[in-house]
């Protein structure tokens, strides 16, 4: 039989030894059981393997798509810059072309890494996108996770970052196409309109390209004086006289994008609130025919603007022309067309709300000469029917829309102007027997009156 006495003394103080240890191993745990309670037992459980775990020589950085309640501009110029980073090896790639650019439009897909290096400094760029939960209201989350070594966090801070936010910036204006924002989602706006091409009298145009250059060069001054970035534009005139092709022409020649807010799918001041915390910076926003485009209350009545009964009132559209919400943004451009500048709040037209109100006339000869010449290609006014077309416009009220669909009835210049005199005659007795039936059925009520 197996006995410890036969055992050399060396291998029998070993197993003296252990028993000892394992003795003294269950009285521990024994006593750790009685005086240490069990949730603290449990913390300590889980955090004892990382006591002996190396730590990590790397930083990741999280760049969400928003920062706070607005667009993250860091966001925005990694997603550009990135777009110059992509290599051979890079497995899966967003692709996309509209129809005025020369080249493909390319992007990193979600889950995919691109590598960096800057000034010897190895980076690591990961895409990564966050499903909302089924039933969920919220939208998918985006972000950049940037990862380095953290002994270059300064220097990636102070030199690397500002690096990305400025060629990111370089190549968004240089491959920038404009958008058109409603609340269904985004387009490319195609609108051809520029301010070489708009039918408006030449000192209107550059009025209003003067007006706008003033206000893209006074970040500073705006700054200085404590005022939101930000200019209103007043839009009035009948149908037709070529609102939103200058809106079209503004957004062309600034490159900024355009979010159409259509007040009618708002039902409350919270839906206006959130519709402007999705716009971004550099952008036109455009309420169209303002006058009838929605019922809004007294802005003296009271209520709980988020409340389940809240509606859109006056007051929550003041507030975000300019209240505290309207500097929830920078280089903004708010525009407001109407049919009926009379029926508005005079609220609504003061300075700093509408800085300028632009009245936009029925077609004039100086009009009417940039449609020929973007129609006809007329570019001098030779032609025998000139003359009569614009003493014609002086006395009749036609618009440049009308204008230009007469102008577009042929290819030949004769017939198209031809067109174009006898529509002018039509309107122009047309608005004479109007103006005569008017004056017969005041003539008949004065008659009664006195009658």
């Amino acid at each position: 039989m197996f006995s410890t006495t036969n055992m050399p003394r060396s291998v029998s103080s070993l197993f003296s030894a252990y028993a000892t240890f394992a003795g003294s191993i269950m009285l521990i745990r024994s006593m750790e059981n009685e005086l240490i309670p069990y949730e603290l037992r449990s913390y300590l459980s889980t955090a004892f393997p990382y006591l002996f775990t190396p730590l990590s020589p790397n930083i990741t950085l999280v760049i969400d798509e928003h920062f706070g309640v607005s667009r993250n501009q860091v966001y925005d110029a990694a997603e550009a810059y990135l777009k110059t980073k992509i290599s051979p090896s890079t497995e899966r790639l967003k692709i996309g072309k509209t129809p005025r650019q020369r080249t493909f439009s390319v992007a990193i897909e979600k889950g995919e890494v691109v590598t960096d290096v800057y000034e010897n400094i190895k980076l690591k760029w990961a895409y990564v996108c966050t499903e909302p939960q089924k039933d969920s209201h919220y939208e998918e989350k985006r972000r950049f996770e940037l990862s380095f070594n953290k002994k270059y966090r300064e220097k990636v801070m102070d030199c690397y970052l500002p690096h990305v936010l400025k060629r990111g910036k370089e190549i968004e204006d240089e491959e920038k196409v404009v958008k058109l924002y409603n609340r269904q989602g985004s387009i490319n706006l195609e609108h051809p309109s520029t301010f070489d091409t708009l039918a408006l009298d030449p000192e209107l145009k550059k009025m209003i390209v003067d007006d706008l250059k003033r206000f893209l060069g006074r970040k500073e001054f705006y700054k200085k004086v404590g005022k939101a970035w930000k200019r209103g534009y007043l839009l009035y005139g009948p149908p037709g006289t070529g609102k939103s092709s200058l809106i079209a022409a503004m957004a062309n020649y600034l490159k900024f994008d355009i979010y159409d807010l259509e007040l009618t799918s708002l039902s409350s001041n919270c839906d206006l609130r959130r519709v402007l915390l999705s716009t971004t910076n550099r952008s036109i926003l455009v309420i169209e025919d303002i006058d009838c485009s929605v019922q809004m209350r007294n802005r003296q009545q009271g209520g709980d603007e988020c409340g389940s009964n809240s509606r859109l009132t006056l007051s929550g559209l003041l507030n975000f022309i300019d209240g505290l919400w309207s500097s929830c943004g920078d280089e903004r451009i708010i525009v407001f067309t109407t049919n009926h500048k009379d029926r508005l709040d005079p609220a609504l037209l003061r300075p700093g709300r509408m800085d300028v109100h632009i009245n936009m006339p029925y077609c004039t000869p100086q009009a009417f000469s940039i449609l020929a010449s973007n129609y006809l290609d007329i570019r001098d006014k030779n032609h025998y029917l000139y003359d009569e077309i614009e003493g014609l416009m002086e006395s009749t009220n036609v618009t440049p829309a009308e204008v230009a669909e007469e102008l577009m009835a042929s290819e030949n210049a004769d017939v198209a102007l031809e067109g174009l005199v006898n529509f002018l005659k039509r309107k122009h007795s047309e608005a004479n027997e109007v103006k005569s039936g008017e004056n017969g059925k005041v003539e008949d009520g004065e008659a009664k009156i006195l009658n």
